[in-house]
């Protein structure tokens, strides 16, 4: 079970990053999804990916993105399959689609590519694990600030528009293992290599 399901405020060892104010950072790609929610069309998200700061993670969720994917598999018509109110929202499962499988373009599983980032803000997308090491193509969009997290998942994007349909999915009812209890479904993608600076917080 991903990492990023476990709401935990244990103490963490401080994490020192390089980055401690406002800045600004590159993004190389945009992805948009198109949402459905039941069996409705509700809405679009486009995320803004660092692909100079984390080129392998961005590189694997840009081509699970894509029209073809990996192996026939992609993020077109994956759920989101679990929602935490005032945390976070997590989708990405393409191989079981209830947050039990794993893919990517590199194996099963990944390495993290580093913790350059903190999960200092909404809108975050950073990758779901199950443990050091098990990045696959799980992820994951903060809803609030979660520095429980910084260390420990890598932050590869950021939502550039649509964050208030994100809180909106963030908001919708749940049964007692987080699933939403309708299906919020991606029905489209489109990505995109871009040039242009965003900031984080």
């Amino acid at each position: 079970m991903p990492a990023a399901a476990y709401h935990s405020h244990v103490a963490i060892t401080t994490f020192s990053s390089i980055y401690t104010k406002a800045y600004e950072v590159n993004v190389t790609d945009k992805v948009t999804f198109t949402i459905a929610i039941g069996n409705e069309t509700a809405g679009k998200i486009v995320l803004g990916l660092f692909g100079e700061l984390a080129p392998k993670t961005v590189e694997n969720f840009v081509t699970l993105a894509s029209e073809d994917g990996y192996q026939s598999k992609s993020y077109n018509g994956s759920l989101f399959h679990r929602i935490i109110a005032n945390f976070m929202i997590q989708g990405g499962d393409i191989t079981s689609e209830d947050g039990s499988g794993s893919i990517s373009i590199y194996g099963e599983y990944f390495d993290d590519e580093n913790f350059v980032l903190n999960h200092g803000q909404p809108g975050l997308i950073s990758m779901a694990n199950a443990g050091k090491n098990t990045n696959g193509c799980q992820f994951f969009i903060t809803l609030v600030p979660t520095p429980w997290l910084d260390g420990h998942h890598t932050v590869f994007g950021k939502v550039l528009d649509g964050m208030d349909f994100i809180f909106r999915i963030g908001s919708l009812p749940t049964d007692s293992n987080d699933r939403p209890v309708q299906d919020i479904r991606i029905i489209d993608t489109k990505t995109e290599k871009v040039n242009v600076q965003t900031t984080l917080e």
